[in-house]
């Protein structure tokens, strides 16, 4: 059985492709869950793919990661990131990587988003690049946890050069 990452969205972002497209793009939820689909197949990993706006449902969320052994967590929580003590305390409270990302550049917009509860308590940050920062956090994560690569054979990092003699 192939090992399992959470992808969880947060409020609001069920209306991408409609809700402000100069930040946000055209893209679709739909979309971006085909992205993460197909970057986590790469590595060999299976997705589960969740959106809520309720707080307490994406903690839950986050601790049946956690229970089912999952191979980590991508979490945009949206607007949580800035607000939810709650978001914060399960990443924090979870044997289970977490990469944060966030289509925008949070930290290109207004201050109050400058401020993120949840990346203090991540493996990693990602903002700015769109949708494909979904791709990019499955990637990061995979590496993280050494998954295999669709048709690699071994899991064993290649030998370094042999050392010339002077």
């Amino acid at each position: 059985m192939a090992k399992t990452v959470y992808v969880l969205n947060g409020p609001n972002l069920n209306l991408l492709g409609t809700r402000e497209p100069k930040t946000y793009g055209r893209a679709t939820l739909k979309d971006v869950e085909m992205l993460a689909r197909a970057a986590a197949a790469r590595h060999q990993l299976a997705l589960e793919f969740r959106q809520s706006n309720h707080e307490g449902e994406i903690v839950d969320a986050i601790h049946e990661a956690h229970a089912r052994k999952a191979a980590g967590i991508v979490i945009n929580a949206g607007a949580y990131t800035h607000t939810s003590v709650a978001i914060r305390d399960a990443v924090a409270a979870v044997a289970v990587p977490v990469i944060e990302v966030h289509i925008s550049n949070i930290f290109a917009r207004e201050s109050f988003r400058h401020v993120s509860h949840i990346a203090p308590v991540a493996k990693a940050s990602l903002a700015g690049f769109g949708v494909e920062g979904y791709t990019l956090a499955i990637d990061g994560l995979a590496a993280l946890i050494g998954a295999r690569r669709a048709g690699e054979r071994s899991k064993r990092p290649a030998r370094p050069p042999p050392k010339r003699k002077r």
